[in-house]
């Protein structure tokens, strides 16, 4: 069985999720830790369950989402995964903190990228890898069909959408690929955004506002 926990974290109110298996196989998620605080707030989850970190994810590398990614990397000897599209994001990080007032050092670790279609498995269980641009170009969505949950990002959330008005968004692209590939899946599907509450595909293909 898997298990999903969240840490709302950093300026942004970003949600770092950590997925773990009985057999204590674990993955992390977007990795938003800034302050000594947070960082120590999931290094006390991960070893009081006494975790083992096997891969480091990313939905996309938009600043509040790799704030912690540089411990993460330092810490767990991992490489990170991610499309390769957010590359050129990632490149930009020290740029994009200056706009929010704040001295970076620079992002220094090893990168594989993983694209659509891809499978990724987790103590016997598969996430399917979606490619869903629009708010980031290399926004991807983790989907367990088999447990019925995703880790969407910054795609779609609880009554609304990713914003679109960042560098190479896209307003009808996301809205396309939200329908396409995300709103085709069990209307019992949960949603884990990357900011705000979880919710399920099903009241979000009736209810958000964005599509109804």
């Amino acid at each position: 069985m898997l298990h999903i926990q969240s840490f709302t974290l950093n300026f942004a109110a970003e949600n770092t999720y950590i997925i773990y298996s009985d057999n204590k196989s674990s993955w992390l998620i977007d990795p938003g830790n800034r302050s000594s605080g947070e960082t120590e707030y999931i290094s006390n989850f991960i070893r009081e369950k006494d975790l083992k970190i096997e891969k480091i994810l990313l939905t996309h590398a938009h600043i509040d989402h790799v704030l912690g990614l540089q411990w993460a990397y330092d810490t767990f000897k991992l490489p990170v995964l991610m499309h390769r599209e957010e590359q050129p994001i990632l490149d930009m990080f020290q740029m994009s903190g200056m706009r929010f007032g704040l001295q970076l050092p620079s992002i220094n670790v090893e990168v594989k990228y993983i694209k659509e279609g891809d499978t990724l498995t987790l103590d016997g269980e598969e996430f399917k890898v979606y490619h869903v641009p629009g708010h980031s170009p290399g926004s991807v969505v983790y989907h367990n069909e088999k447990s019925k949950f995703m880790i969407s990002g910054d795609v779609l959330f609880e009554g609304s959408i990713g914003r679109t008005d960042l560098y190479k968004g896209n307003y009808d692209q996301l809205i396309e690929n939200i329908k396409t590939k995300l709103f085709i899946l069990d209307p019992e599907t949960g949603v884990h955004s990357g900011h705000g509450n979880s919710t399920k595909i099903g009241f979000e293909k009736d209810h958000n506002p964005f599509f109804t």
